[in-house]
């Protein structure tokens, strides 16, 4: 009887887990199997390769991007991302406008080892919140949580929360862009769901 308990228990728990997994809240846009549903603006040498959409070149000297076409207001974004210690790359949020993409027109979380001013280089959010001592996120997979709410944003690098911060410098809705400025750049999972 007892073990009959445990298994139905057992069962019940792994079933949790998989609607967890499975929550259909969710929008996976990076499952490194597909290129995605995204505007590119500017160009660089996007692909899948390896179970990771890869980029390692630029086609002119602009950083490249690949832009939601969705826009989100309030939401958090679960992404899995592996840099080499020349990548300049970042999560763009709240774009305003979807084909000029930059720091003064959207909240770049930063994925930048070689920054020159380190404060606001990886974990940072770009002129906002700077980040002090900058993790490294170079030659391994890394994980960011971010989560934007009304005028609160907080990052989460490898389970480490890098920015716990208010502004309400730009709109409270706009796209979302990963970059691709230098280096060896490769996203394996990017979701997102609205809170």
């Amino acid at each position: 009887m007892k073990r009959t308990i445990a298994a139905i228990a057992g069962v019940a728990l792994l079933g949790a887990a998989g609607a967890v997994a499975q929550d259909p809240k969710w929008t996976t846009i990076v499952d490194g199997k597909s290129m995605g549903d995204f505007t590119r603006v500017g160009a660089a040498n996007w692909r899948v390769e390896g179970g990771a959409l890869v980029a390692d070149k630029l086609d002119g000297k602009d950083a490249a991007y690949l832009v939601t076409k969705n826009t989100y207001k309030d939401f958090q974004i679960y992404a899995e991302f592996w840099a080499d210690e020349d990548v300049n790359s970042g999560i763009f949020i709240r774009c305003k406008d979807p084909a000029k993409i930059d720091a003064a027109l959207c909240y770049e979380v930063n994925i930048f080892d070689k920054r020159p001013d380190p404060k606001y280089g990886t974990g940072a959010i770009v002129d906002v919140a700077a980040v002090v001592p900058m993790p490294k996120a170079a030659g391994k997979w890394n994980t960011y949580e971010i989560t934007a709410q009304g005028n609160h944003f907080v990052v989460v690098l490898n389970g480490q929360k890098t920015v716990d911060v208010t502004n309400d410098r730009l709109p409270a809705a706009g796209n979302v862009a990963l970059q691709y400025g230098s280096g060896n750049l490769k996203f394996r999972k990017v979701q997102i769901r609205s809170l």
